[in-house]
């Protein structure tokens, strides 16, 4: 007889830092969004884990709606952020949304892994998807 076990999916909601198109130039990475999305998705795949939130923010309260809702609804179990400096720049206080975390039970993850290096193309990709969002441009 085949038994199936059942297994619990670990469902991660991914943190993006929301900077200005305006730093491009001085910080490629903290204006690419979907560069830290994907880092975040990249490091779930690697621990089994799957992507169910993708939350973009600057400068956020600990204890904003946003981050709580999917967590309190049993949707999230974990929050990943691509690095330190991504979660200094999408949270007003890390250090109080990590407290948060630790007295609601919810693991804060940093995905650690090497950023891409951004030439003169990659930045004008960038520049191109967010400067014209309504237009229809995927960023391709």
């Amino acid at each position: 007889m085949d038994t199936v076990m059942d297994t619990a999916v670990v469902r991660v909601a991914s943190i993006a830092s929301l900077t200005p198109l305006e730093e491009l130039d001085t910080d490629p990475f903290l204006v690419d969004s979907r560069s830290q999305h994907a880092m975040c998705a990249r490091w779930a795949a690697d621990q089994g884990y799957v992507v169910t939130r993708e939350l973009l923010a600057r400068g956020l309260r600990a204890d904003h709606a946003v981050l709580w809702g999917d967590v309190e609804a049993g949707l999230v179990d974990l929050f990943v952020v691509p690095s330190r400096r991504v979660l200094e720049r999408a949270l007003r206080c890390p250090e109080e949304f990590t407290a948060e975390c630790a007295r609601r039970g919810v693991r804060v993850e940093t995905a650690g892994l090497a950023e891409p290096a951004y030439d003169s193309r990659m930045k004008a990709r960038v520049h191109r998807r967010l400067s014209m969002p309504t237009a229809g441009y995927d960023g391709r």
